[in-house]
Order: C-alpha cells, then sequence, then structure tokens
C-alpha cells in the first residue's frame, strides 16, 4: 500500500499537509548517525545525535549537517567557529540516545578527548571530522551548517559496523559488510 500526499509551493504548508506523515515518509530514508560537538566562547561542551550529515565538496573537503532552530545547543553551535562530526558505531545506541535527550553536562560519564580546537571527540566512533565552519544556511525551521574539513580519522577495521537508522528505529548494517 502506497500513502501518497501532495505538498505545496505556498510559503505555509496548506492545513491537510501533514507534518508526522512527512516525517515518516523521509523515515524510509535510511541514514548512519553521528553526534556533532562543539564549545561556546565560555567553554561549556555541547554535542547533539544527527542523521542528517552529508559530504558536499572534495575539493575543497566540505560537510553538511542541519540543526532545529529551536534547539537548545543551537546558539552554541551558531557562534562556534569549529565543530565536530562523530560518525557512531552500532555499538554505540547508548551515546546515539544520550545525546538525543536534554542533559545539563552530556559529557559526564562519556569517553572524549579535546580535538587542538578544544572541541570534544567522542572515543570509540567509525570515525571523525574535526570542522572549521564556512557557511550555514537557512533552510526553514532548521539551519544547515557546511565545515570545511580540516583533519579526519577513521577506523580501517573491516567487522565494525555503523549505527544506522530507518523507519524511526536503530537496525544492524552488519549483514551487509563483506
Amino acid at each position: 500500500m502506497t500513502n501518497t500526499s501532495q505538498a505545496h509551493d505556498t510559503p505555509e504548508q496548506s492545513p491537510e499537509f501533514d507534518q508526522r506523515d512527512f516525517r515518516n515518509a523521509l523515515g524510509h530514508f535510511g541514514t548512519g548517525v553521528t553526534v556533532i560537538t562543539t564549545v561556546d566562547q565560555s567553554g561549556q561542551t555541547y554535542g547533539v545525535t544527527v542523521s542528517s550529515f552529508n559530504s558536499v565538496s572534495l575539493s575543497p573537503p566540505l560537510v553538511l549537517w542541519s540543526q532545529v532552530k529551536a534547539a537548545p545547543s543551537h546558539q552554541a553551535f551558531l557562534q562556534s567557529p569549529y565543530f565536530v562530526v562523530n560518525i557512531l558505531a552500532e555499538s554505540q545506541k547508548d551515546i546515539s540516545n544520550h545525546f538525543a535527550k536534554p542533559n545539563d553536562d552530556k559529557f559526564k560519564g562519556i569517553a572524549h578527548h579535546l580535538s587542538p580546537e578544544g572541541i570534544p571527540i567522542l572515543e570509540g566512533t567509525l570515525g571523525h571530522f574535526i570542522c572549521k565552519k564556512e557557511n550555514d544556511v537557512e533552510g526553514g525551521d532548521h539551519l544547515i551548517f557546511i565545515g570545511r574539513v580540516m583533519s579526519y580519522s577513521y577506523n580501517t577495521a573491516e567487522d565494525t559496523a555503523p549505527l544506522f537508522f530507518w523507519k524511526g528505529k536503530y537496525h544492524s548494517a552488519a549483514d551487509h559488510i563483506s
């Protein structure tokens, strides 16, 4: 059975546009899971779980992610010149859930170290990208952050699976690793 909904080209969506159903439709696109981290001007660290991470360009090396403007950490990400993208492994569901929820000290009890810029890098991830913010772009109720990759590291183990999110749930990608 196929559910079909019509999007409209008006500044505000029509009353019949079902945002929950639209979100369900978007959920049919599986994604990896990341935690984006930063630090504000006072030195407070922030981290959020994000599945909207993508590569943009190889030359220069650019990546992007987006954040809802109403997020408690939004001002920190908006003002900080740096962020780190931490790619989660399948074994890190608890880390994903931890950073998806509000918490005054998100790094308490979370193994991490700091980049040369002072941004948290999570331990045990599949990899990370240290980025200098290049640009941010308005995207409705979200802001799209574009970062220039300054350095990166990744896990070369062949048998380590990524954390995968599809249709509102975590799934195993291990079956597809060859």
